[in-house]
């Protein structure tokens, strides 16, 4: 299983692990249920943050806002309690 052992560069290991962390956040049900607008706050900073360290192209970042936005949408539509 070590096939694909460091075939990634340090900066590309280091945007995956962002982009995991913003998916976590993405996932994070409890603060989506108790704060929407929290949630959503959280998750355009994490984007825009990405965006201000050069890690992600300007379609990726715009990528992450339209996600961000969408699961915002979701949210305060109750989508959770179904």
């Amino acid at each position: 299983m070590h096939s694909f052992a460091n075939q990634l560069t340090p900066a590309q290991a280091h945007k995956l692990r962002a982009l995991d962390a913003w998916h976590v956040a993405l996932e994070n049900q409890a603060l989506r249920r108790e704060c929407p607008d929290a949630y959503h706050e959280q998750l355009i900073r994490l984007s825009d943050e990405l965006d201000r360290l050069g890690m992600v192209s300007w379609q990726e970042w715009r990528d992450l806002r339209i996600e961000a936005d969408q699961a915002y949408l979701r949210a305060v539509a109750g989508e959770d309690y179904r």
